[in-house]
């Protein structure tokens, strides 16, 4: 669902998109608002669930994590959907899962120490879940990971609007 949000949620937006340590009160500045608005501000963007959270983002690779896998995943019975996700949900190594189109049930992004421990983890931890079976692509190297910049869409619509 989306929310009408107007040029000062805009700014906001495009602050902590691109550094979200950044203080409200330096945010205040760059919009020429009080903090005590750009609080509100963050507090109903958050509330509306447009901003999702902040967090530190942690390298797998610096803590010994040196492979990423894409796993599509063909289940069983397509009733189980539900259930599997809750199960993947408790398996860390899985950092994200995905309902898809195409012929997945479903796809992952798993992390994993090398590539004998992700054979292992498809082996010990997919596999007893239900599936008929995977499809897994690894990783080499993620060549960029982002937001939807946020700078560009603003762009965009100052140009449709102009």
């Amino acid at each position: 669902m989306s929310h009408y949000i107007d040029e000062l949620d805009k700014k906001i937006l495009e602050y902590i998109s691109r550094d979200a340590r950044i203080s409200f009160l330096e945010i205040a500045r760059e919009c020429k608002v009080s903090g005590a608005a750009i609080h509100q501000r963050i507090q109903k963007l958050t509330q509306q669930g447009m901003i999702l959270g902040s967090q530190y983002i942690i390298d797998p690779e610096k803590i010994g994590y040196e492979t990423c896998a894409f796993i599509g995943i063909y289940l069983k019975d397509p009733s189980m959907f539900d259930e599997v996700v809750q199960q993947l949900e408790t398996i860390p190594e899985v950092v994200e899962c995905h309902y898809t189109t195409g012929s997945y049930d479903l796809f992952i992004k798993v992390y994993a120490r090398n590539n004998h421990a992700l054979m292992n983890f498809i082996h010990d931890k997919l596999q007893p879940l239900g599936l008929q079976r995977t499809e897994t692509v690894v990783a080499y190297n993620t060549s960029f990971d982002r937001q939807l910049p946020i700078e560009n869409i603003l762009a965009e619509e100052r140009t449709r609007k102009s």
